[in-house]
């Protein structure tokens, strides 16, 4: 009698350790439902809008390359990196004027990349966001000295070129954009 009891509190025993462990897992994704949910809930600050659960500012004022990189860095955010032909479109639209992105040469002549150390991609990306027959961006200035060093990336709306190095001194609207 006694070993049938103590068998039957083992059972017991592992069927609520089983139950505890399945109660275990679905607090966790419960937990991680929450956040996700919480995730979506998130807005963007007054005056930014948001894009694919990202937040964009278009800055109201002018200024080199790296005034703009400041200014978005003192907002919590930094200059926009486009990482798709679907955010490019959605800046195009958003910006309708010329303005910085996030995408420099600085460092190495020839070699850009985006202020988050991606580069992998910068040539094709270029290439893909040029006009027909207009391949001959980024071009440094073409070798003149009136122009510099063009060294910093702007979106340019006017023509087909949607993107364009200039020298980084030039006095253009920014894009910033950060995580709600």
């Amino acid at each position: 009698l006694l070993i049938q009891e103590r068998d039957q509190l083992k059972a017991k025993l592992v069927n609520t350790s089983e139950e505890r462990d399945q109660l275990k897992a679905k607090l966790v994704n419960t937990s991680e439902e929450r956040d996700q949910l919480k995730a979506k809930l998130k807005t963007c600050p007054a005056g930014w809008t948001m894009f694919n659960c990202v937040c964009y500012l278009l800055s109201s004022k002018t200024g080199s390359w790296q005034t703009g990189r400041e200014d978005c860095r003192q907002r919590g955010a930094d200059l926009v990196v486009i990482d798709s032909a679907e955010v490019q479109t959605f800046l195009s639209r958003f910006t309708k004027q010329q303005t910085w992105i996030g995408l420099t040469d600085l460092e190495n002549e020839g070699n850009w990349k985006w202020i988050d150390g991606i580069n992998s991609v910068i040539h094709l990306l270029f290439t893909d966001f040029l006009g027909t027959g207009h391949s001959s961006q980024p071009d440094n200035g073409g070798g003149d000295p009136k122009y510099g060093e063009e060294d910093c990336a702007q979106i340019r709306t006017y023509t087909n070129d949607l993107w364009n190095d200039l020298s980084c001194s030039y006095q253009l609207h920014w894009i910033c954009e950060k995580t709600p």
